[in-house]
């Protein structure tokens, strides 16, 4: 009998549909590349998310995030993206924290959840997950830097001590190894940043499409996805 999963059950068996049915995710940051880890978990049958975010859905998000649409705008990412679970999966459970994640921030995190990713863009709050993840002993997947690029076939997984050319991924390096966190798994891209039309150095706002954090965002759910149901 076919159901919404009968097609990933072809590829994954029953037993590995069941694992991600119970599974808990924690997605830190609804944005280019969290809204499509939220889409694709949603889709592969994720049971259960935890979704962190401070912002709403502005006209400029409308260029790379799946959330974001002419009739989101100016409401709560969290809310949007609880409510786009539930149109496609309604037995999911979803919990949300409309907050910036900080180091001051509570809760949130406990032995109850099975992964983590950060999609994050601080620098303070990506190190502060991982240090959380690391004393919970959590599984966590890291997302650097996906502005300012234009190819999205140049993104690699592997471990933090392992990119080269992301800015992001040298500064975390960097945090990292002075708090001993020996390993990390990132998704980085290496290719060179594009130089802008428009210099913004006021803001240091990025240059984005939408075909790049979308990419970023795919590939991390294919990875919590995979260690979930080889776990």
């Amino acid at each position: 009998m076919s159901n919404q999963f009968s097609r990933t059950e072809l590829l994954i068996g029953k037993m590995g549909v069941e694992k991600l049915q119970n599974a808990k995710v924690a997605i830190f940051g609804i944005g280019g590349v969290g809204s499509f880890v939220v889409e694709g978990l949603a889709r592969a049958g994720i049971g259960k998310f935890i979704l962190v975010d401070n912002d709403e859905v502005s006209l400029t998000n409308l260029n790379r995030q799946i959330i974001a649409t002419r009739k989101t705008i100016g409401k709560s990412k969290v809310e949007v993206a609880k409510r786009r679970i539930l149109e496609i999966n309604p037995n999911a459970s979803v919990e949300i924290y409309q907050e910036f994640f900080m180091p001051s921030s509570k809760g949130i995190l406990d032995e109850t959840t099975d992964y983590v990713v950060d999609a994050i863009d601080t620098v303070t709050a990506k190190i502060e997950l991982v240090v959380r993840c690391n004393k919970l002993n959590i599984p966590i997947i890291s997302s650097m830097g996906t502005g300012n690029k234009l190819d999205p076939t140049r993104f690699e997984v592997t471990d933090i001590y392992k990119t080269s050319v992301c800015p992001l991924a040298k500064v975390m390096r960097k945090e990292l190894r002075t708090r001993n966190i020996n390993e990390l798994k990132v998704v980085y891209s290496k290719e060179e940043p594009i130089k802008l039309f428009e210099k913004q150095e006021k803001d240091r706002i990025p240059g984005s499409i939408s075909f790049v954090p979308s990419v970023a965002g795919l590939i991390i759910s294919g990875e919590v996805v995979k260690d979930i149901i080889n776990k």
